[in-house]
Parts: C-alpha cells; sequence; structure tokens
C-alpha cells in the first residue's frame, strides 16, 4: 500500500479515526461532490492545464487531479510527458491510486513508499498529493504529482502545489456557478416556452416548432398539416360564468386536446381561447380525422356549468409556398368553420378556386 507523510499542514485537523468518522466524511464528501456535479463528467481543457502546471512547476512526469469516492478515485484530469503520456491516458478513469484517508489534515502529503498497483502497472509513484478542500474543511480530492523515483519537492514547488490545488477549487466553484447559471436559464427558457395558465406550450414555442418542422418537411417531402381550434362563443361563457371558470374551461380543454394526440404531434395555446395543432407526417385526410376527433371528444365532454364545442381548420402545407401559406389556409378553415354555424372541421384554403387544405397562395 503507499506510504504517504504529511508535509507541509495548515493547523486545521479533521480526522476522526472512529468508524463513525469516517462514514461522516464520506457523506458529508459525497453531499459536496454532488453538489459540484463534478464525478463522471466529461475532460475539460481548464483542468488538464491545471495538472500541466503541476507538473511542470514541480519537474514531475505526470499530474493528476482526482476525486475520493468510496472505491478510491476518480481522475477528472490529467497531464504527463512524452515519455509518460500513453500509460497515464490509460489509467482507468475510476482507480484506487492511494489511501484517501491520510488527509486527515489540510495538508500536501509525500511519497516514502510503495504504490498501489494501478500506478505500479505505469511504473510512476506519488511524488506529492495537495488536498482538494472545500470552504467548510471537506477533502473532496486531491491534486497528485507523479514521478518515477521519489525525491524530495523544494519549498517553492510545495508553495506553488498548493496554490494550485487551491486554484483547482477556484475552478470547481466557478464551474459550480455556471453550471447553476446554465441550469436556470434553462428553467426560465422553458417558462418563456410554456403557458402559465394551461402548461401546455405557448405562442412562441408554436413559432420555433412549426418553423423546424416547415425544414423538416421540406427537406424530406414528407407531409405536414395544421390545426388551428378555437372555442366557440368563449367570451359569453367568461361574460356569464366569470373569468376564474373561464380559466378552469381552458385548462379543460388543453388537458382533452393533448390527450387525444399522438406523442410526436405539438399541442399549443395560440391566443386566448385558440389552440395551435402541428401535425408531422400527416397528409390532409388524416389530419382530418384527427381535427373531427378533437372536436367531438370536446362536444361530448362535461364542462362545470355548459357544455363547450371547437371550431376547427385544416391546412397542408405546400413546399412552394411555406409555412405563412400554411398558417392562413388553416385560418381560413377556422373562420369558415365559424361561419358556417361553429363546432365544426373545415379544410381552409387561400383561393376560392384552389383545392381545400393546399394552402397553396
Amino acid at each position: 500500500m503507499s506510504g504517504l507523510i504529511e508535509a507541509l499542514s495548515s493547523g486545521t485537523d479533521h480526522s476522526d479515526t472512529g468508524l463513525h468518522g469516517t462514514r461522516w466524511l464520506d457523506e458529508q464528501r459525497a453531499r459536496s461532490l454532488g453538489c459540484y456535479d463534478i464525478l463522471d463528467s466529461e475532460p475539460e481543457a481548464s483542468f488538464n492545464d491545471l495538472a500541466y502546471l503541476a507538473a511542470s512547476f514541480c519537474n514531475a512526469a505526470a499530474a493528476l487531479i482526482c476525486f475520493f469516492t468510496p472505491a478510491g478515485q476518480w481522475i477528472k484530469a490529467s497531464w504527463a510527458g512524452s515519455a509518460h503520456a500513453m500509460r497515464v491516458e490509460n489509467l482507468p478513469r475510476h482507480a484506487r491510486l492511494y489511501d484517501s484517508s491520510l488527509h486527515g489534515n489540510d495538508n500536501i502529503l509525500l511519497q516514502t513508499g510503495m504504490v498501489e498497483p494501478a500506478l505500479a502497472a505505469i511504473k510512476l509513484r506519488i511524488l506529492a498529493s495537495a488536498p482538494l478542500t472545500t470552504p467548510d474543511g471537506v477533502v473532496l480530492g486531491s491534486l497528485l504529482l507523479l514521478d518515477r523515483r521519489e525525491r524530495a519537492l523544494a519549498d517553492g514547488q510545495r508553495e506553488a502545489l498548493g496554490k494550485l490545488a487551491s486554484q483547482v477549487m477556484r475552478l470547481l466553484e466557478l464551474r459550480r456557478t455556471l453550471v447553476g447559471l446554465s441550469e436556470a436559464n434553462a428553467r426560465l427558457g422553458q417558462q418563456n416556452m410554456s403557458d402559465a395558465l394551461t402548461g401546455i406550450p405557448n405562442r412562441r414555442a408554436y413559432d420555433h416548432r412549426l418553423a423546424a418542422e416547415v425544414s423538416r418537411a421540406e427537406r424530406t417531402g414528407e407531409a405536414l398539416s395544421l390545426l388551428l381550434a378555437d372555442i366557440d362563443q368563449f367570451k359569453t361563457y367568461n361574460d356569464e360564468y366569470g373569468h376564474l371558470a373561464g380559466d378552469a374551461a381552458l385548462q379543460c380543454v388543453a388537458r382533452l386536446l393533448r390527450g387525444a394526440l399522438r406523442p410526436y404531434d405539438f399541442l399549443a395555446r395560440y391566443g386566448g381561447e385558440e389552440f395551435a395543432i402541428i401535425l408531422p407526417s400527416t397528409d390532409l385526410t388524416d389530419a382530418l380525422m384527427v381535427a373531427e376527433r378533437m372536436r367531438s371528444l370536446v362536444a361530448t365532454s362535461d364542462f362545470p356549468y355548459r357544455k363547450l364545442s371547437l371550431s376547427i381548420g385544416v391546412s397542408r402545407l405546400d413546399i412552394e409556398s411555406g409555412a405563412r401559406a400554411l398558417v392562413l389556409a388553416a385560418d381560413n378553415g377556422l373562420y369558415r368553420a365559424k361561419a358556417a354555424g361553429r363546432n365544426k372541421v373545415v379544410i381552409g384554403k387561400l383561393r376560392e378556386d384552389a383545392v381545400a387544405g393546399s394552402a397553396r397562395a
């Protein structure tokens, strides 16, 4: 096993030789590493650069940045000179390199004995190990120097190694901040793409999805259909029963429509009491069937105060006319459905002499 001795101590002792203390430390370390979200992450050039600087300052054959796990160490970054580069690269990312419990103090350790098999196999031993310590004193890992033989580090080299270990922790803190910001931005982006009342995608999300689906249809030549649906006489419903009742009705209709769609169809709140449904890989005949199923579902469902119904316009993408014509044709179908007495599905067209639903301008 590894033989390591304390070389430089900060004077702060976090050690506990009892089993309870070991378990407590493992739990603390696991929680901290979870907060940093570092284990099993992809290699990052910034960490590799710090390993390079550590090896260069201390004239070491190689340097590793690793984090402690119950089974040993997980290697986040490494650097080795040309003579050892291949062997160091072949080290498993999960390996036992030395006894991490020797970092009972916030100190730098020096190698003085046998090496673990993982290092013996690449003919290197630990020259020094600088702990990576959180602000609350938990040792998460270490910055390791590897060399072929034992030797003493000069005072300046030990000081440089300690400062580089501190830089690793600063980089880790920065990484955690950036990951947190990225997650927060993703949540904010999701909120910006969702309708607060119904929970389905909003108009902004619909615009993005429609552009993507039109582009895909243009590339592949597959059919693309669009439905625009509007709750009939919804203003009257709101006026008679109040806006809270109207909100509840919108939520119920959104649930019904979402349940009637295939996983790859896209439902969005288009505005007010209007919904848009994008149907990829769907020709006009199938789109008409989907629309009729939705209309029937809403018409036969019970709502708190009275029945509701949908008018739906249907169109199919014409590649030459593009997305705008697709939307205008569906809107035309919706207008005609309303004019025909509501609670109907009508295929839209942009010219009176055009084939219904072709969306040809």
